[in-house]
């Protein structure tokens, strides 16, 4: 049985206590488990799978099937960490009937606990649905990866007086239909501040700035496993990926030198045998 440390109510709590709240994304079991070990207080199951397991360009051609999936399989790997799926691009755009289905898809089917929607003023009809069906939304404004097109990339929002009044009139918007986190993403630190002192609900960072109330990052960015990407916002803790290289390397050698399998790693009938002799006394 699960012993969820982590609830939506504590995560909105956090926001007095001045307790940093701390997320990542997860994709699959192994990694959930191993996340789930530690403190981490959000587990995500980003839309960014698309790029990170799929190798897509963007996160567009996600579906909903895709985050359900890999949903149920972080599920199964956590036991006290919040997970959060992500709708995929046009899982709540089309209607609200739709985005309220497709929301409790990912609650019932896939395990989350709350799902996340980017977007502002033109989602906040969804976002209220989706709430008043007792389904918790965190919100996500800024730089909206599913918007990549309409941004001509993934470039930094809120540069410009108009763009900075919008980003802060969505995230007031989003409070108020009742999000109970925001994720603010690909904004300048000094917009970040000002949304973060102005909001009741905690914010969560990326490529913000230092002043949110939390801080989120794609997994495999943080453990360095994808060697050629690197974007400013992101500090790699570790070099994984020329562990895991170097570890291929040291297996090939050994293989073609035939030092492994070596006896340690090989089963002959004289060690059966004995086993079974000791195994029947």
């Amino acid at each position: 049985m699960k012993t969820q440390a982590v609830t939506v109510p504590s995560i909105t709590t956090r926001k007095k206590s001045g307790k940093k709240i701390t997320a990542l994304t997860a994709y699959d079991y192994n990694f959930a488990k191993l996340l789930d070990r530690t403190s981490i207080d959000i587990l995500l199951v980003g839309d960014s799978l698309g790029m990170v397991s799929q190798g897509n360009a963007n996160t567009l051609s996600v579906t909903l099937e895709d985050i359900v999936y890999h949903t149920r399989c972080v599920n199964k790997g956590v036991q006290r960490a919040l997970v959060v799926a992500d709708m995929p691009f046009m899982s709540y755009q089309v209607s609200v009937e739709s985005a309220v289905t497709n929301a409790g898809i990912l609650i019932q089917q896939g395990g989350a606990a709350a799902v996340k929607l980017e977007g502002g003023g033109r989602i906040i009809s969804q976002v209220n649905a989706i709430i008043k069906a007792g389904i918790p939304v965190m919100g996500h404004v800024g730089l909206t990866p599913q918007s990549v097109h309409q941004f001509g990339g993934y470039k930094i929002q809120g540069k410009t007086f108009l763009d900075s009044k919008q980003i802060k009139q969505d995230a007031k918007d989003l409070q108020k239909a009742g999000v109970f986190a925001l994720v603010l993403e690909g904004i300048p630190e000094e917009l970040a501040a000002e949304i973060t002192i102005d909001l009741e609900i905690p914010t969560i960072g990326i490529g913000a700035g230092s002043k949110c109330d939390g801080q989120i990052l794609v997994t495999h960015d943080l453990l360095g496993l994808n060697p050629d990407f690197a974007p400013k916002f992101v500090k790699r803790y570790a070099y994984l990926s020329d562990v895991i290289q170097n570890s291929v390397k040291d297996f090939i050698n050994e293989v073609q030198n035939e030092t492994f399998p070596g006896s340690e790693h090989t089963y002959n009938l004289k060690q059966i045998a004995l086993k079974q002799v000791n195994d029947d006394r």
